[in-house]
């Protein structure tokens, strides 16, 4: 049997990085578990605008969270879901994809459909909180996952920017709050 030797930590490096991208020192990972208390904290802290990106939405997920997007679009909040076409799931996936959508547009959330096969699951809220990970925002209910927040307003415009949100959502300067 090997034994397993603990490498030596360089501090120093770890305060370098700390100051070169503070950033991604400051992030924090949440799981299936964590991830929905606090950006439910987050969605409702919002002050004009949240980003979600999720391949898929089923009926579940969506009994906890219309209550907090009518919340938002009440508040004036402005609302994006981006989302695959139904037409690219299951029949089942597809039904509850198309339910819920419609349930979004009632509330007043924007939904913009892809047919780009995107899986990418994500947030950005205000442009100054990033998630980002492998959990479904929109679908999840039993799958071990996990979600990293980030709040940095250049990150978060940096991901809206690399993933090409603009061509979907109005890019403006919003003031500082």
């Amino acid at each position: 049997m090997t034994n397993f030797v603990m490498p030596k930590i360089n501090i120093s490096a770890i305060a370098g990085l700390r100051q070169h991208s503070p950033e991604l020192v400051a992030s924090k990972l949440y799981n299936e578990h964590t991830f929905y208390k606090k950006f439910s904290q987050d969605l409702k802290k919002s002050r004009q605008e949240v980003i979600v990106e999720s391949p898929y939405i089923t009926s579940t997920r969506m009994y906890s969270l219309a209550p907090l997007f009518r919340s938002l679009v009440a508040r004036k909040v402005k609302c994006y879901v981006i989302t695959r076409d139904p037409i690219d799931h299951d029949l089942s996936m597809k039904q509850q994809a198309e339910k819920e959508i419609r349930k979004f547009q009632t509330i007043g959330v924007q939904v913009i459909l892809t047919n780009e096969y995107s899986h990418r699951k994500l947030a950005i809220i205000d442009r100054k909180v990033l998630w980002e990970g492998s959990l479904n925002i929109l679908s999840q209910t039993s799958s071990q996952e996990f979600m990293r927040r980030i709040e940095n307003e250049k990150q978060a415009q940096d991901c809206f920017k690399f993933v090409k949100f603009g061509k979907f959502i109005y890019e403006t300067r919003r003031p500082r709050s």
